[in-house]
């Protein structure tokens, strides 16, 4: 037990406290119904390794890291142009478009280096056991920051999440802080996707916050069951990985999705008592 705890301390404490702002920028992009932009994003900065990568650095190097942030800020620009453009084209369906584009272009640019198939591997899971302390306390540091900023301004983004109606009454800047949201998850998912890979970025962003929202309504309630099945399905994820030999990043994956099914089903087996109780 104490070889296994040496070995995966750091990947452990990796998905124990970087998923936290991921939690809470989920709630925030499934009330607002852009599923996909975390994956678009995540995608779009994967692309930017992509290319740094074929240009001879390394994955871990600081060109590396500028690359990948450069074509995030472009693609958060992107995506702020799309949302304020008008609702002829769901915002959805160009979301998904920025996604297909930079998939694509990836496994072009990968198509290019000797080992490509081993380099997209590594950008879909990303390599979370070969953490390092340092990577682990910067990016948490980076991570605090956004949280910070995300503290500071909380009405207008809340406003813009949560009570889009009452943000324009009150003639909130969407165009704005839609960029700065943008912008900010664009730093989160630069920073994350190096660590864990597409996958996961996606999966902490998204399944903590699905599961929140099927059981409550209140936003620090749902912070808090979002943090909880992070947390648990991190440690069951992890162990499961080190006890049947599976790959950690894949393995934390499907302990959210089994998080995921069991949040839907107990809430189901909720509503169909609420029903049976309603009729009597």
């Amino acid at each position: 037990m104490g070889e296994a705890f040496e070995i995966m301390r750091w990947p452990l404490l990796a998905c124990l406290l970087l998923p936290g702002i991921l939690v809470y920028m989920g709630l925030h992009i499934v009330r607002r119904g852009i599923i996909f932009v975390d994956l678009a994003l995540a995608q779009v900065a994967a692309l930017g390794i992509c290319l740094a990568i074929l240009l001879g650095h390394d994955a871990h190097d600081w060109q590396t890291t500028a690359w990948s942030a450069g074509f995030t800020l472009a693609g958060a620009v992107l995506l702020t142009v799309l949302r304020s453009s008008g609702r002829r084209v769901p915002q959805e369906a160009l979301i998904g478009i920025v996604y297909v584009i930079a998939a694509a272009g990836a496994l072009l640019l990968l198509s290019r280096s000797p080992e490509g198939n081993e380099e997209l591997r590594r950008t879909l899971v990303g390599e979370v056991l070969l953490v390092t302390p340092g990577e682990v306390i910067r990016t948490f540091a980076l991570f605090a920051v956004v949280g910070a900023v995300h503290i500071f301004f909380r009405r207008p983004f809340l406003l813009l999440s949560f009570h889009p109606e009452q943000g324009r009454a009150e003639g909130l800047r969407f165009w704005f802080w839609d960029f700065l949201f943008y912008m900010l998850l664009g730093v989160v998912v630069t920073s994350f996707v190096r660590i864990c890979g597409v996958l996961l970025v996606f999966s902490y962003l998204i399944i903590p916050a699905v599961c929140a929202d099927l059981l409550a309504t209140s936003l620090l309630v749902q912070l808090g069951v979002g943090w909880t099945f992070a947390t648990l399905a991190s440690v069951g994820g992890i162990y499961g990985s080190y006890r049947l030999d599976l790959p950690t990043g894949a393995a934390v994956v499907g302990a959210l999705g089994i998080a995921l099914l069991l949040t839907w089903f107990c809430n189901f087996i909720l509503l169909m008592l609420r029903r049976v109780t309603e009729r009597r």
